[in-house]
């Protein structure tokens, strides 16, 4: 099977399982801005994302209902867990990628979060950097974009396609499945993304030649993070092309924000990934104001 890149340093950065770093004192996060343009240049106008026409948000919290299925691609196996909100109409939906030695099951709290608020969530379980892999292979990170993409066509294709509005899907991902998600946007582009979530991670191994028709991206990312590092994230963000916005969490390691509900700073990041999602894919004008405006983050709507 190909592989979009053989990179040591990719191992030498995630051969460890998830590990949390130091918190550090509460601080309020902070939006950034991308880096300055080299002296004597000017900055290239972002692509903006065409935006989607609006579809009715839920507005009140919907119960939730959980799935398994298994996929295979190429012998591939994909024990994929899907989460669907209580919904009589065509919903969006968002395909999540775990980190290295995680699970669907470990991000519940953020996932079923996002359903009840009324998107399916399409989470597979890779095969070689799940928790339960034989043998956890860092670089199989780089096959994943593909298998992400073969799984959310499965999904579309079968009885639970008629319950998703295929116009409106977006990526996301934490740590390697962060990786994973930005290799949607780059190497391994599924055209079919409208938007993207990039939860502690970075181009690393499947590049930042961004491509295609333009979509919305947001980073969040912990300014502690022992793991992936805050300048390679930082260092993603600032090459993408469109509309885009990073948060930066003071303090943050790479497991809190994402990984433990009882944290303030996942109280914060769902509220933001909740915002952004009603905002690229509901068209909710509303679920603006929780979100930067300026010239890293278009204000079309």
């Amino acid at each position: 099977m190909r592989r979009l890149a053989s990179l040591p340093v990719l191992a030498a950065l995630m051969a460890v399982a998830l590990v949390s770093g130091c918190t550090g004192q509460p601080e309020p996060a902070r939006w950034v801005t991308p880096s300055p343009s080299p002296a004597g240049t000017v900055a290239p106008r972002l692509a903006q994302v065409a935006p989607l026409p609006p579809l009715p948000v839920p507005r009140a919290a919907l119960d939730v209902s959980r799935q398994e299925v298994t996929y295979r691609r190429e012998g591939r196996v994909l024990r994929t867990v899907i989460w669907t909100p209580s919904t009589p109409s065509k919903v969006p939906a968002v395909v999540f990628s775990h980190g290295l030695n995680g699970t669907p099951e470990s991000f519940a709290p953020l996932l079923t979060a996002w359903a009840s608020a009324g998107f399916v969530v399409i989470a597979p379980a890779y095969p070689n950097t799940t928790r339960s892999a034989p043998r956890l292979d860092v670089y199989d990170v780089l096959n994943q974009p593909a298998d992400a993409t073969f799984v959310l066509t499965q999904v579309l294709a079968g009885p639970l396609g008629k319950r998703i509005d295929g116009d409106r899907l977006a990526a996301a991902g934490h740590s390697a499945g962060a990786i994973t998600t930005v290799g949607l946007f780059t190497a391994g582009r599924d055209a079919r993304l409208h938007a993207g979530i990039v939860l502690a991670g970075s181009g690393l191994g499947v590049g930042t030649a961004f491509t295609g028709t333009p979509a919305s991206l947001l980073f969040v990312h912990g300014d502690a993070d022992p793991l992936v590092s805050y300048a390679s994230g930082k260092a993603t963000y600032d090459v993408v092309p469109w509309s885009k916005a990073m948060l930066t969490v003071p303090g943050g390691n790479h497991n809190d924000p994402y990984l433990q509900p009882g944290a303030a700073s996942f109280i914060a990041v769902r509220s933001l990934t909740l915002a952004f999602l009603r905002l690229e894919l509901y068209g909710d004008t509303s679920a603006r104001q929780q979100l930067p405006s300026g010239p890293s983050f278009d204000d079309r709507l």
